[in-house]
Formats: C-alpha cells, sequence, structure tokens
C-alpha cells in the first residue's frame, strides 16, 4: 500500500484484563469501520499504566502491604503474549482485519523470568499473527519497581500490508543507539507510545520523525485519579482532585518532515485518523538518511545483539 489509512485511540483505561480486552475490541472495529487499515493503542493500555508509582505516597517503601497489593492486582491484570490474553488480541486483529500495534503490561507465566513483568509493545497482523514483541529495554526510573529490562529482540520492523512499522516505548526514544538500530532497519511507520504525551514527549516525537524520516504515530492515554489503587493514598500536592487527570492524552501523527498532520488533542476520548502517503517517506530522505547518505560507517561501528534475554 502507499497510502496508509491509520488510526492513534486515545481513551480512558480500563484496569482489568477482561475489561481493556472488549474496550480494545469496540474500538478497533469501529476505527477499521471508519477505513483504518493501521490500529494503535498507547503505552501500557493494558491494563493501564501504574501512574501510582509516582503521586502515590510511600509507593517506594519496603514490603509495605498496600503497594504489594497494587502490584498483584496489576500483574493479575496483565498479558501473557503466549497464552490466552496473547491470543485474544490477535483476535482482534483478525475480526477487525488491521494491523494492531498495541502497549501492554506482558507477564511471564512460566520458565526462565517466571512471574517477571515487562512494558512491551506488541505489532499483530490483519491475519491474526504476532509479528513483533518488543519489550522496553530499560524501565524508567520508578518502573523499576514493577517491570523487567528487555532486550532487542524486537528491536525491528515488522512486515506488514500497510508498510515496516516499528515502535518504541517511552523514554527509549531518548536512546539514541535504538533509535539508530530502527532506522538503519528502515521503518515507514514509527508507533511512538507514551503514558501521555507531554510537551518533552511531543518533542522527542517530532525529533524521531524528523531524524528518522519516517511517519510517527504518537500515542498517549487518558486515566483520571479515580483509577488509582484504593488502598494507596494520592499525595496532595500531586493530585488536586478524584477527577483530576493524570494522563492526559496527547495523542498526535506527525510526517517524516517532523510537523504535524494531526495535532494533539487533551482530556478528550478521540480517534486520530490520517492517510498517510508513504511516498514521503522517500522524497524525504533524499534530505537526511542517518542509515544511508547521511551516515558514516567506515567511522563509526554499531552492533546490534539481537535475541530474547532468558
Amino acid at each position: 500500500m502507499t497510502h496508509v489509512p491509520v488510526a492513534v485511540v486515545q481513551a480512558e483505561v480500563e484496569p482489568t484484563l477482561q475489561g481493556g480486552l472488549v474496550n480494545t475490541r469496540e474500538l478497533a472495529i469501529e476505527a477499521a469501520a471508519s477505513g483504518a487499515r493501521l490500529v494503535v493503542f498507547p503505552e501500557t493500555w493494558i491494563p493501564g499504566y501504574p501512574a501510582w508509582l509516582d503521586v502515590c505516597r510511600d509507593a517506594a517503601l519496603w514490603n509495605h502491604p498496600p503497594v504489594k497489593q497494587a502490584f498483584r492486582r496489576m500483574a493479575e491484570n496483565s498479558v501473557v503474549v503466549a497464552g490466552e490474553s496473547g491470543r485474544a488480541l490477535g483476535e482482534i486483529a483478525r475480526d477487525a482485519r488491521v494491523t494492531l500495534v498495541i502497549g501492554v503490561s506482558e507477564r511471564v507465566e512460566q520458565g526462565p523470568g517466571r512471574g517477571t513483568l515487562f512494558n512491551s509493545l506488541l505489532t499483530y497482523g490483519p491475519d491474526g499473527a504476532l509479528l513483533n514483541h518488543h519489550r522496553k529495554l530499560v524501565p524508567t526510573y520508578t518502573e523499576r519497581m514493577v517491570w523487567g529490562t528487555g532486550d532487542a529482540d524486537g528491536l525491528t520492523p515488522a512486515e506488514t500490508e500497510v508498510g515496516r512499522v516499528g515502535g518504541l516505548v517511552c523514554w527509549e526514544h531518548w536512546m539514541p543507539l535504538a533509535r539508530q538500530a530502527l532506522h538503519q532497519a528502515g521503518e515507514d511507520i514509527h508507533v511512538a507510545v507514551w503514558p501521555t504525551v507531554i510537551e518533552s514527549h511531543q518533542i522527542a516525537s517530532r525529533q524521531y520523525a524528523f531524524e528518522g524520516r519516517c511517519y510517527v504515530l504518537a500515542a498517549g492515554a487518558l486515566m483520571r485519579a479515580t483509577a488509582l489503587p484504593p488502598e494507596l493514598e494520592p499525595h496532595p500536592d500531586r493530585v488536586a482532585s478524584p477527577d483530576a487527570w493524570l494522563l492526559r492524552g496527547g495523542s498526535a501523527i506527525i510526517g517524516p518532515d517532523g510537523t504535524y498532520i494531526r495535532e494533539p488533542v487533551y482530556e478528550q476520548s478521540v480517534t486520530l485518523y490520517a492517510e498517510l502517503d508513504l511516498a514521503r517517506v522517500r522524497e524525504e530522505s533524499m534530505t537526511l538518511d542517518v542509515a544511508g547518505h547521511y551516515h558514516r560507517p567506515d567511522l563509526f561501528d554499531f552492533t546490534i545483539h539481537r535475541g530474547r534475554r532468558a
């Protein structure tokens, strides 16, 4: 396809696995009915970003029962990629007949690493097959209390019917070598998933588009303070009221020259649509191609150690 209709879904998260799957199905089918062939959901859309790590009191206290309860519930509602919940996501992509890119909290159910959670980005084809499985390389700051470190196995774009689709999670967009790995692999469309796309995240997303000469779909979620774990006490300096927005969305669609195709939208449920002309990726590479004519491999060595870490 040279002209690709895409959709970025921005909505309030559902904190349960089952509710998240139902919500994802409804929104993906709705986007497909509006013509989208690629549908994108934000970082840890299922079961929602653990904002309580940053806005609740005592989140980092050792052996603190309320925090352990919040973590247990998060783990129970995380996706097992090779299990029933992972297959359900594939079925959603198949039934909607779209390429689906979705951020999830992943749980390893058995074998090496059993019980570990990962901040993962999954890509499914319109036949329901899992095309790519990327685990965030380094959980950011407080995230390290709940998620493990990922690997480079999924640090590559997926070959899809809508082009070469890659993605990174949140602050990976400030890891120069992670960006270069995807630039060298060649992306037509890059999915940038965030909990919420604040100003600095907008800058990183636009920079990625400019540097990679690719389209960027920046996806952010919505979450109110009412979604915080009931066992934990919100910090008054960070949570003004129960209805306060913790995650404000900010989803946007950016062209391969770094300019907005769809401006950011905040504090409202919306699906952003656009038709992407992939020929623009080729046009913009004439000016800058950090993996091609604007690269000096004779001066710089770069090695990627791929493969799934046990």
